[in-house]
């Protein structure tokens, strides 16, 4: 019974000192100045954007070291957000072509309408003649337009097939012509 009294002493003595030495804390007292020592928290701020109507998102981080501390937040826009919206707005005044050549401007609905045969609009133009111009200009199609790649590579396959290009062909009309008019026999590959 006496052995089993010191063990639980025991026992209690070490719980109590190791829970002491586990409270430590970050203030130091001397005999006439109380010092905190931990380090000040940097806190970001609160950036709330919760209106339905604002194609905005909100970010917000902070970093806190030693000696520094930094916050900041920002909103990000974002643009596809915009374009739907401004293309609802277009479309709910009448403008109907102005509307689709606005959701145009992403190269993911260009495709898609290229893809359907519905060309997007070229300059106030529609059906085959936008088919057409957006051809002859395909600087003006958006960047990152995956069918038309496809489309430019097909086109280079098929020169490539014939050995030659439109304007090598039309070299070689000139030229026949130009021998047929002096009345020079010449035979042109």
């Amino acid at each position: 019974m006496r052995l089993l009294f010191f063990i639980l002493t025991f026992i209690l003595v070490v719980a109590a000192i190791t829970s002491a030495k586990g409270a430590d804390t970050n203030t130091t007292v001397s005999s006439t100045v109380v010092t905190d020592k931990a380090p000040p928290t940097a806190n970001s701020p609160s950036v709330v954007v919760n209106n339905s109507d604002v194609c905005k998102t909100a970010a917000a981080g902070a970093i806190q070291t030693q000696i520094l501390g930094i916050s900041s937040g920002i909103t990000i826009t974002d643009e596809n957000c915009e374009r739907i919206k401004l293309s609802r707005s277009l479309y709910s005044m009448g403008m109907k072509v102005a509307a689709v050549s606005t959701l145009c401007a992403d190269p993911r609905v260009w495709d898609a309408m290229y893809m359907a045969g519905t060309v997007c609009p070229y300059m106030g133009d529609i059906g085959d003649s936008a088919r057409s111009k957006w051809e002859e200009n395909p600087d003006m199609i958006p960047e990152g337009s995956q069918v038309f790649k496809k489309v430019e590579m097909v086109k280079q396959e098929e020169n490539k097939t014939t050995g030659m290009t439109d304007g090598q062909k039309l070299l070689k009309f000139i030229l026949a012509g130009m021998v047929m008019h002096s009345g020079i026999v010449a035979f042109v590959p």
